[in-house]
């Protein structure tokens, strides 16, 4: 970014956003500079060579360093990798800074934790088999659910099906697992 054409833009009475736009810059940028420029008296009169302008600008305005991100946890750190070594919850480590003096919120240790020790997922592998050859079959307990033939609540399960090849899910709720394997034909103990 050249500063040069921001002020020459400037005094040419464009305003904050033709000249982001014109420099690809935001309108903030150019109206932090225009503040500058303007108490620095170069909006007006002769344009001051390159060098003296730097210089000014180095001078009168320094570049700000970005914030450093240091984590609010980073002074426990010895602790904290000592205790996800040892396997403690985020929610134990957090606990155990508290007492500790630590004040930060759940997600800052749980960011550093994850710093030290990302998530890994675990692997799966799909098992394979020909369209027809294999079905997995399970019953979950679903909760109460009411028996149209009585009318009265039944603890109720979901019998599940998945093909193996194309994953299609079959379910059903029934009230007695005995009952569905009879209907069925079948004895899936």
């Amino acid at each position: 970014m050249d500063i040069r054409q921001i002020i020459h833009h400037l005094r040419q009475g464009s305003s904050y956003r033709q000249t982001g736009l014109a420099l690809g810059i935001d309108w903030r940028t150019v109206k932090k500079y225009h503040l500058w420029a303007k108490a620095h008296n170069l909006l007006d009169g002769e344009f001051p060579p390159p060098e003296e302008l730097q210089a000014l600008l180095e001078q009168t305005l320094p570049e700000r360093l970005p914030p450093q991100n240091i984590s609010s946890v980073e002074p426990y750190r010895k602790l904290v990798e000592k205790l996800v070594d040892q396997g403690v919850e985020i929610a134990a480590i957090r606990q155990r800074l508290e007492e500790r003096g630590f004040d930060g919120s759940y997600a800052a240790v749980y960011r550093f934790v994850r710093r030290i020790k990302p998530l890994r997922g675990e692997a799966t592998v799909r098992v394979e088999r020909a369209p027809g050859n294999e079905g997995q079959v399970d019953f979950g307990y679903a909760g109460k659910m009411i028996d149209p033939e009585t009318g009265k609540l039944r603890r109720t399960w979901a019998f599940v099906m998945t093909l193996a090849w194309s994953r299609h899910q079959y379910v059903e709720f029934v009230f007695d697992q005995r009952d569905w394997n009879e209907k069925a034909g079948t004895s899936l103990t």
